[in-house]
């Protein structure tokens, strides 16, 4: 079976993937925020889904939702999508403001006494004879703990220290790069389980708070050690460097990539155009339309900046701000928006 996972962005959200990665053996994950991403992140299954279907027209498929309420509308029209592609729908959530849809679907399961977690921890069990051996039961108790705040439990403090080690996981930009992103955090949570297993509860979250730091280097080391900042240069570098055909944006006839709220522009963009020499210029932009645009000689980026964004700086290190910014949750709608409003500026450059 092919199991599509949309999930939140928080430690319950990651939970639910934990666990469904460890039971299905075909599966693509997805994750969404609150609001009109969700949707977005529905029709983006919805394409797969039917691409699947043209080369595997038998293929039994699932989409999986879990810590997130859709209204009765949403899921009037997932349904109707999900029967034209022939998949099956399963949500599994804890939000009181799912009732009413609760109410309407077969498939929306609501229970707000437990984390989604726990809910799907407990699905799993039920329909695919997962964890017999309540291996995972430890962790999947943490993550309830504090997601639904049950302070009296002895795995509280524990949880409470997993929420913060996800929350503060943003080394990796989750709309650029969500596999990887994903991949990390599911890793994190991978480790704090084993942390769980093989240390006394008391000592647990001590243990685990002490260990984050190292566990974070751990992911992020590709071969010799180094420090955290400069472990995690260099692998957003690589991801750049391997992804750059759908990151590619152009300039008046010079090739640059576009990043996305990635950071350390001085480090990261120069480690790039050092490491692609075909590449003229690197771009980040933020959730607020502000730029940082850095250059190895090749185009000075200060007339650049000026040009499309009011900005400047020095020729090889300059910024500015995008004008109107609409910000956006798809990549690919980002960086077609942006080449759109380059081109523009670069056609007429005192508009």
């Amino acid at each position: 079976m092919r199991v599509h996972h949309l999930s939140h962005i928080d430690l319950d959200g990651y939970g639910c993937q934990y666990l469904s990665s460890r039971v299905f053996e075909d599966l693509q994950c997805y994750n969404a925020n609150y609001g009109p991403e969700v949707t977005a992140r529905l029709e983006e299954i919805l394409t797969r889904i039917r691409q699947e279907r043209r080369e595997e027209p038998e293929q039994e498929t699932l989409i999986l939702i879990t810590d997130l309420n859709l209204s009765t509308k949403e899921c009037a029209w997932l349904e109707k999508e999900a029967m034209e592609t022939g998949a099956k729908l399963q949500l599994l959530d804890h939000h009181g403001t799912g009732a009413t849809a609760a109410e309407r679907f077969a498939w929306y399961f609501l229970d707000t006494s437990r984390s989604a977690t726990r809910i799907t921890y407990d699905w799993l069990r039920e329909h695919f004879a997962f964890d017999p051996e309540g291996r995972y039961e430890a962790i999947v108790e943490a993550i309830n703990a504090i997601d639904i705040w049950r302070d009296e439990s002895p795995y509280f403090d524990y949880g409470r220290v997993l929420l913060g080690m996800i929350s503060g996981a943003r080394e990796i930009n989750r709309i650029l790069f969500p596999d990887e992103d994903r991949t990390y955090k599911l890793r994190l949570i991978d480790t704090a389980a084993k942390i769980l297993e093989e240390t006394p509860l008391a000592e647990a979250p001590i243990v685990l708070d002490d260990a984050l730091h190292s566990n974070k280097k751990a992911f992020f080391r590709l071969e010799k050690n180094d420090t955290k900042d400069n472990l995690v240069a260099d692998y957003v570098t690589r991801l750049l460097g391997r992804e750059k055909d759908r990151l590619t944006i152009h300039y008046r006839g010079y090739k640059g990539i576009l990043g996305y709220n990635v950071g350390n522009a001085s480090l990261i963009g120069n480690a790039f155009l050092l490491a692609n020499p075909d590449y003229d210029f690197y771009m980040d932009v933020n959730s607020r339309g502000n730029f940082s645009l850095r250059s190895n000689d090749k185009l000075d980026v200060s007339a650049m900046a000026a040009e499309i964004g009011n900005g400047g700086g020095h020729p090889n290190a300059s910024g500015g701000k995008i004008e109107n910014y609409k910000d956006s949750f798809v990549y690919s709608d980002l960086r077609e928006a942006i080449q759109r409003y380059i081109d523009e500026k670069s056609a007429h450059p005192s508009s």
